[in-house]
């Protein structure tokens, strides 16, 4: 039985769905230091209020707070810092064409480790929703939700 890295915490931002209508998705590399990946391997990071930005053709993750890393001592990391993410240049051209024309944003779904243990984030090209898109999104959740209970109480 071979014996791996212990499993690292997946890191979601939970809201998103609810905040906006996800158009595509994209998984990218995110740029850390080491103190950084030690604190995200204990999974003390929240992306609540982040998002992704384009300056100078490279993207860029804001807002994102890893908490500091207590051990790290003097090369402790800035909790909000901006982050450089690591993607293609074509597909950066691509996301940059529909976020300038049509109004779109970018925001990271989740931050994970893959299969080598290298540090993830997935990102959503996404639209904002309207409150009354929230108000039919809850609508249709709770209807799923009756759906759902009385399947189970008919078993």
């Amino acid at each position: 039985m071979a014996k791996g890295p212990p499993e690292a915490p997946r890191i979601v931002n939970r809201k998103v769905r609810y905040d906006f209508e996800v158009l595509e998705t994209l998984e990218a590399g995110i740029s850390l230091t080491g103190s950084e990946v030690k604190s995200l391997r204990a999974g003390r990071a929240s992306l609540d209020e982040s998002y992704a930005y384009l300056r100078g053709g490279e993207l860029f993750l804001l807002d994102c707070n890893i908490a500091p890393y207590p051990m790290a001592g003097y090369a402790q990391h800035k909790p909000t810092r901006e982050r450089k993410l690591l993607l293609h240049r074509r597909q950066i051209k691509r996301w940059q064409s529909r976020v300038t024309q049509r109004g779109l944003t970018i925001v990271p779904l989740a931050i994970y480790f893959n299969e080598r243990g290298i540090a993830k984030v997935d990102i959503a090209l996404a639209r904002g929703k309207t409150h009354a898109d929230k108000r039919e999104s809850i609508k249709r959740r709770d209807q799923q939700r009756d759906i759902n209970q009385s399947l189970r109480r008919r078993r």
